[in-house]
């Protein structure tokens, strides 16, 4: 007699009980979930995001140890940042005079040493341009623990007397430093009146067509904030108008240098009226004028 094997068993086992090859139908849905890209993404990834953010919340839900942590994260920050090649200990102004370099030391207002993460850059650059003599400031923290400033400084082209006293103007108008004489800047025009400040661009245009009588110039003054009066001196007036200003100038210019008219006796040239200038005569000159008329001036007041 021959002994039972496996293989003798299947071959005489019934047909109907002989293993299927097939997948069984859960294991044939895990199969095909498990080819699908978006759970094999959830199931890398999201699995063990969900594991670790239970985990910190264990964690973190005992205050101790939240008080912990944050305190050591604190101090590791504090060390970082005080480590000696982030400590700031010298400020360099660049670009500003002596008097406007300390100007700027005190308005930044910062204890040294000081770590740079302590120090705000933006801040301090909005304090030191609110002074007036600056026109922009840029800092930055150089190699060496060295607070860098610089200034650009804006450069006075005009005097201002007001009511107040003389104020130096740039070319925008804005208000540069306040000046204790006249003498002080004697290269400097002069403008006064309300509003001049306002209206110094106009001016400056003003000033430059005047230039071939720069030397008999003493300054402008603005009228009712609407327009200038070109003041010369002798007291000659020159009443300018609202509208194209610098061509009335320009035509002053042209009749001058034909007729000399600024070297005769005249208090003032209205150029108000385009083309219609009126010349109002000194009183020497206006006596001279009526007696050449056959006119009695004796009992004149002129």
């Amino acid at each position: 007699m021959q002994p039972l094997t496996n293989r003798s068993l299947s071959a005489h086992r019934p047909p109907h009980l002989r293993r299927d090859p097939a997948p069984t139908k859960w294991a044939y849905r895990m199969q095909r979930l498990w080819l699908t890209p978006v759970f094999r993404v959830l199931f890398r990834f999201g699995l063990p995001t969900v594991v670790v953010a239970l985990t910190a919340g264990v964690v973190l839900m005992d205050e101790g140890r939240r008080d912990a942590i944050a305190g050591g994260i604190a101090g590791l920050r504090e060390t970082f940042q005080n480590r000696p090649e982030f400590m700031v200990g010298l400020v360099s102004v660049e670009g500003a005079s002596t008097e406007l370099a300390d100007a700027v030391r005190a308005r930044l207002n910062i204890s040294l040493p000081q770590s740079s993460f302590d120090i705000d850059l933006d801040a301090a650059r909005l304090r030191i341009q609110e002074l007036d003599a600056v026109a922009q400031a840029d800092l930055m923290v150089r190699a060496g623990g060295v607070l860098q400033v610089a200034i650009t400084e804006r450069v006075p082209v005009v005097l201002w007397r007001t009511e107040d006293g003389i104020e130096m103007l740039d070319a925008t108008g804005h208000r540069v430093a306040s000046l204790i004489s006249r003498s002080d800047r004697p290269d400097l025009p002069l403008i006064a009146g309300e509003g001049a400040d306002a209206a110094t661009v106009e001016a400056m245009a003003l000033l430059a067509a005047a230039k071939p009588i720069e030397d008999r110039l003493r300054g402008l003054v603005r009228i009712g904030d609407r327009r200038w009066d070109l003041i010369l001196d002798r007291n000659q007036r020159i009443l300018l108008p609202e509208t194209k200003p610098v061509a009335a100038i320009e035509r002053l210019i042209a009749l001058h240098q034909a007729n000399d008219l600024l070297g005769r006796d005249i208090f003032a040239v209205d150029l108000r009226t385009e083309h219609r200038p009126v010349l109002r005569l000194a009183p020497y000159a206006f006596n001279q004028l009526r007696q050449t008329q056959g006119i009695d001036t004796s009992g004149s007041d002129l």
